[in-house]
């Protein structure tokens, strides 16, 4: 197997209040682990800027005019209590979109069986006219629309914490593109609760899982094995992207579950099992904003991917939660 990955310095400059927790050391902390000798194997490349056609295929033009427009040349600007741009934002959110972009042609190539793209700000809150949550452009969105275009039959697993608001907001009403998100709730942003399953021309084609406070690995790989690999087997996707967020941590300072980085790794085998053949994944980061998780958490899904390796920790097992997937599952199978 062959893995891609894509970042860009231009990442770094997108720079965020002190003590922000999506901070350029994320990155660097990708940068670190992946540059370990067992990651030899990867193909790195640097992540193009994307067009402007590319990002208003999710996204308002009017929206997209006024954030270039209010880039700052200096400073922060703030576009709500969280989510800010200084003057390298610009840069670095059109990489990320080159980058979502310039991923999935690659492997759509064969030129690699499949690809991480460490980029930052994360993508997966930004809504069709509103950024929010730390992001601007929806690049696994953008990704997932870009496949469509062309024929493709798109799922997107997202296992950050937090529910991604914005890609289901997207794909609401598109049955081009199944969507299953693994998050905690109560918790930002509000959304992604169960009977949230798709609009009226895609009934069935949004999956939320809002698991409590605790919740373990266990619990994530339940509702992949039990309820999402089947609604894959009948959805027939082409391509599995990932919103491969780490805050799922038990370590991570913003929300209370409790993965490991064990459990990224079988989260990471499970999916690109469901995947029509060996490759057709790209992996997207999102959060994590607990340096040594994060490190450890991306280590054991890009690991994974390529096949080397063991995780720097066990799966996780135990806890709450299994009311929430035996509800999803009730719903599919009613």
């Amino acid at each position: 197997m062959t893995t891609l990955l894509l970042t860009h310095q231009a990442c770094l400059d997108h720079a965020t209040p002190p003590g922000h927790p999506e901070r350029a050391d994320r990155l660097r902390a990708v940068a670190e682990v992946l540059g370990a000798n067992r990651f030899n194997a990867l193909v790195r490349g640097e992540a193009p800027e994307g067009s402007l056609d590319s990002v208003t295929l999710c996204h308002g033009e009017h929206y997209v005019g006024e954030l270039r427009h209010i880039a700052p040349s200096s400073g922060l600007i703030y576009i709500d209590g969280d989510t800010s741009m200084s003057p390298g934002t610009w840069e670095a959110v059109m990489r990320g979109v080159g980058g979502a972009v310039t991923a999935t042609d690659a492997v759509m190539t064969g030129k690699h069986d499949n690809a991480f793209v460490a980029v930052r700000p994360p993508g997966h809150h930004a809504l069709p006219s509103i950024g929010m949550g730390f992001c601007l452009f929806n690049n696994i969105a953008i990704a997932a629309t870009t496949l469509a275009d062309q024929g493709e039959r798109v799922l997107i697993v997202d296992w950050d914490v937090h529910h991604g608001n914005g890609t289901q907001d997207i794909f609401w009403d598109d049955p081009r593109v199944l969507f299953a998100s693994m998050h905690q709730s109560p918790m930002y942003p509000g959304t992604g609760r169960l009977d949230e399953t798709g609009g009226p021309g895609a009934p069935g084609c949004t999956i939320n899982f809002p698991l409590p406070p605790g919740t373990t690995g266990e619990m994530y790989r339940r509702a992949l094995d039990d309820v999402v690999a089947d609604a894959a087997r009948a959805f027939a996707p082409t391509w599995v992207l990932v919103s491969a967020g780490y805050d799922a941590h038990r370590d991570d300072p913003l929300a209370d579950h409790a993965l490991s980085a064990g459990d990224y790794a079988e989260l990471a085998a499970r999916v690109a099992a469901m995947a029509p053949r060996a490759g057709r994944v790209v992996c997207f980061l999102e959060g994590g904003y607990d340096l040594a998780a994060l490190r450890n958490s991306v280590g054991a899904t890009v690991g994974r991917l390529l096949d080397v390796g063991a995780p720097a920790e066990p799966p996780t097992h135990g806890g709450p939660g299994a009311e929430i997937v035996d509800a999803a599952l009730a719903r599919r199978t009613s």
